[in-house]
Parts: structure tokens; C-alpha cells; sequence
């Protein structure tokens, strides 16, 4: 399902640099080498910067350490050993999370998730809601694709029943594999990994509108991340490039403010997933369980990186496998 990565290899040579450098910039919000703070965590691409500004925010920057989800191929989480591959996306991060649990190597504390439970086989992982983000397409302002749709146009263009909109050939992107936002933002158009057409492009980073470079690219985007990128909260970079987001079945993707619509229809929460076994932890229990955790206290830091606040901030509840 990759007939268009080849074709976007030799058309992006002439800007890699300028593309590796936006990628690479974000690494930067990593902790300092050196720093190791007490809980570790890695994983999605939406909710990497929001962690960071609350592993700022919490016990004066003591607490958590959140490793961007792009950057250098390693990252060192403990004093000691711990250096491991750097997990980009929700999927990759919580499968990192698996393998410290059961390889008892305490390199990581938790995952951060866009996407809910995707194997209920076990209750070993707890999911746990800290914020509200919609998912929505973008294309390019300067493209004459619409910029609005309906649910079935986007899963008739995924599908790739509809190949032109007023007169533009098409050219739909998918974030790469792992991502949580691909298989939320497929699920919500009823599609999975089996059923997405073959002219989808399913290789390019997530939430980076440098990567609609052409006049035909649609790609699903995080309302939140996009907010926070024009924002620039913290060490948020703006990768918006020449991206806008579009509305779906009549629906602004923000309200008039700027802020989140949380009624957007392809909306959900997000989590920090930990090992069930350890909510009794009292390091863990504090720092994410229930609503006066020191991360669900942090409205006004997770308002600014784009998202909504959730009434079940800290909830227990959700468990599974992956």
C-alpha cells in the first residue's frame, strides 16, 4: 500500500535538508543527556509535546521525562544501561513499555497513547484519559481540494474510489505504521490496515504539514498539534508548513477562539498508558491516577498544547493488552 512513497522520495531530494532539519529540531524538547527523571516515557507523536510541557510544569521538572518520538535513533532513559530505540508512535511505544515489563528492565515507566486499547487479550496495561484531541484532514491552503467533506468522501478517497476533486488528481497520505492517529483516523472512517486503498501513501511523519508538498496531498492531522504548532508552546516547533485543516460533514475543526472543537466528530481521548500491576505505586498513583493527579491538575498546561480538558481525567477504567 505504498505505490506513492517511491514517487515522493525523488521529488522531496532537492529539500531534504530542509525537511530533516524540521524532524529534527523537535528532539531538542528531550531531556537534557544527562537528566533522569524518575518516570520515563515515549511514544506518540500527538502528545509528545503536551508531555513535555507537563514534565515541565510537575514537581519543577523532576518527575517526568517524555522522549520525542522523533530525533536520534537511540535514547537513554536511565543512568544505567537503558538505551534503546526510539519509539516513534503510539503502537511503538507501548510496545517498548511490553518489553520493560517483561524483561524487568525499568527503562520505561509508561507510553504515551493517541489511539485506545487495540488487543484486549490482557488487562496488563492501564489506559489512562489526560486530554481531548479530533482528528481531521489537512491539505494544502494554496490547493484547490476542498477543504471541507463528509466522513464518506475521505473513506471513498482512502479507499481510492474517488482519485479527483475539482480537477486535482489526488494523493492521499497515512502517517507511518505505529502511528495512533492512522489507526484512529482509519477506524473513524470505518476502514483498517487491510482495507485502505493501494494509492495510499502510508510512510510520511505524522502531524507534519511540510509533508503535503503537492497540490493533490490530503493527510489525516491533529487538531491539538496543530494548534500547539501555531502556538509554539515551550519547544513546540510549527511544522504546518503550507497546511490547513479542513471540516468534516459541516464541522469546524475550532471554535472561534482558536481553541479545540470538541464536538469535532472524529474526536477522542488521550492517554499515558502504565503497567496495571503498578497503579499502586505511589510515584505512579500520583503522578496520572484520578482527577487530582499532579497531571490532571495541569488544565491550563494541557489547554495550551491544543487540548481539551476530559471529565474522566484519570481514570482507571480502560485496560488491555496493547
Amino acid at each position: 500500500m505504498n505505490v506513492k512513497s517511491r514517487a515522493r522520495i525523488g521529488a522531496l531530494v532537492g529539500a531534504t535538508a530542509l525537511t530533516l532539519g524540521a524532524l529534527a529540531v523537535p528532539a531538542s524538547a528531550d531531556v537534557p543527556p544527562g537528566d533522569y527523571r524518575v518516570l520515563a516515557g515515549v511514544g506518540s507523536d500527538t502528545t509528545q509535546d503536551v508531555l513535555n510541557g507537563l514534565g515541565t510544569a510537575v514537581d519543577g521538572g523532576d518527575l517526568i521525562a517524555s522522549y520525542n518520538a522523533t530525533g536520534s535513533a537511540t535514547i537513554k532513559t536511565r543512568a544505567t544501561n537503558c538505551v534503546i530505540t526510539r519509539p516513534n508512535g503510539s503502537s511503538a511505544g507501548i510496545t517498548a513499555l511490553n518489553n520493560a515489563i517483561d524483561n524487568n528492565t525499568g527503562c520505561i515507566d509508561f507510553a504515551r497513547s493517541s489511539r485506545g486499547v487495540a488487543n484486549s487479550s490482557t488487562t496488563d496495561l492501564t489506559f489512562i484519559p489526560f486530554g481531548k484531541d479530533a482528528v481531521t484532514f489537512a491539505v494544502r491552503g494554496n490547493s484547490a481540494l476542498p477543504k471541507a467533506l463528509t466522513t464518506a468522501q475521505l473513506t471513498s478517497i482512502y479507499t481510492c474510489e474517488t482519485t479527483e476533486l475539482n480537477d486535482v488528481e489526488l494523493t492521499p497520505l497515512l502517517p507511518q505504521a505505529g502511528s495512533g492517529t492512522r489507526s484512529f483516523f482509519l477506524g473513524a472512517l470505518g476502514l483498517t490496515e487491510d482495507t485502505f486503498g493501494a494509492c495510499v501513501d502510508d510512510t510520511v511523519q505524522e502531524h507534519n504539514g511540510e509533508e503535503l508538498d503537492s497540490a493533490g496531498d490530503i493527510a489525516p492531522y491533529s487538531i491539538a498539534q496543530y494548534i500547539a504548532q501555531g502556538n509554539q508552546p515551550g519547544d513546540v516547533i510549527d511544522r504546518r508548513g503550507l497546511a490547513v485543516l479542513g471540516s468534516v460533514n459541516g464541522v469546524q475543526p475550532t471554535l472561534a477562539d482558536g481553541t479545540l472543537n470538541t464536538a469535532f466528530p472524529f474526536n477522542r481521548n488521550v492517554y499515558n498508558v502504565v503497567p496495571t500491576a503498578k497503579l499502586t505505586d505511589p510515584t505512579i498513583n500520583a503522578a496520572f491516577v484520578d482527577g487530582d493527579s499532579k497531571v490532571c491538575l495541569q488544565e491550563s498546561v494541557i489547554e495550551e498544547y491544543g487540548f481539551g480538558t476530559v471529565d474522566n481525567c484519570g481514570s482507571t477504567i480502560t485496560k488491555g493488552e496493547s
